[in-house]
């Protein structure tokens, strides 16, 4: 289920209208092929399914008829340049490995930027039937399974030992370095933390969304990883940054820490960091 304009109290721009029908065509690609498919394996080692490429082809193709002056960026397919101010930016299916695994907790997501700025961001969950978005200057909304639509805050301000803290996983970490990338230190933060899990990709960061975790990290990134995620978080009262501290041009960040407060960023921040001895 999508919001649709029909609710006056959080009436849709054209362009996050949009969005959210991009979303829309993108789960009527994915969930026929739901559990029902088996992933092979690109050249840098990530998985990708026949559902991550027809739900994007489809994306695009909408994009091109509706605004075929504007850019479009995704994970699947070339990048097409933008003729004036506006990209989209795409990612079908951000957590293939869940998809694969038949476990409903990807998401679909959809950003689009203007002048490199997102300046929107949907986060839908087909198989969970919710969807978190974001306009800025617009708050940021939850819409459940049942219809029920609320707008969004983050936690309240912690330190890190009262926070409840995740990640994807382990890689880029001294756990598990990966090359050309510095590996970031996880096990102070695990130990650290009041409470610590794996939740899986932008799953985690629309939980700090809706303020049900503190903060969330993800330690290897790509723009249509981030794009979608910022707005969300920020117009919900949170903080972004990279995962070194950075807040400028995040969408290309290589990492992304979303947390409830700019204090519990820095924390983390200070806390990851590789140890030099």
């Amino acid at each position: 289920m999508l919001p649709t304009n029909s609710d006056q109290s959080n009436p849709l721009s054209p362009f996050l209208k949009f969005a959210l029908q991009l979303a829309g065509v993108a789960a009527s690609e994915i969930m026929p092929r739901f559990q029902q498919i088996e992933a092979q394996f690109k050249g840098d080692g990530t998985p990708v399914t026949e559902a991550d490429l027809e739900a994007e082809r489809v994306m695009r193709e909408l994009i091109a008829i509706t605004f075929p002056e504007h850019g479009i960026m995704g994970e699947e397919h070339p990048e097409v340049t933008s003729k004036g101010e506006y990209t989209w930016v795409l990612d079908p299916i951000d957590g293939t490995a869940s998809f694969e695994l038949g476990v409903p907790t990807f998401g679909t997501l959809v950003s689009l930027l203007e002048n490199g700025r997102p300046i929107l961001g949907v986060i839908n969950f087909p198989a969970l039937k919710e969807t978190v978005y974001a306009e800025i200057g617009h708050g940021c909304w939850y819409l459940d399974k049942m219809g029920m639509l609320t707008r969004q805050r983050v936690s309240s301000a912690k330190t890190l030992n009262q926070a409840y803290v995740s990640t994807t996983g382990l890689y880029v970490t001294e756990v598990n370095p990966t090359q050309g990338y510095t590996s970031f230190s996880i096990t102070p933060l695990v130990q650290q933390a009041k409470r610590f899990r794996f939740v899986g990709d932008c799953l985690q960061h629309a939980l700090v969304a809706r303020g049900l975790l503190d903060a969330a990290l993800d330690t290897k990134m790509n723009p249509w990883d981030n794009a979608a995620i910022i707005p969300c978080i920020l117009e919900a009262g949170g903080s972004v940054t990279s995962g070194t501290g950075e807040t400028d041009n995040l969408v290309f960040a290589k990492s992304l820490l979303s947390s409830c407060t700019p204090s519990l960023s820095q924390e983390i921040v200070a806390t990851i960091q590789p140890k030099t001895t």
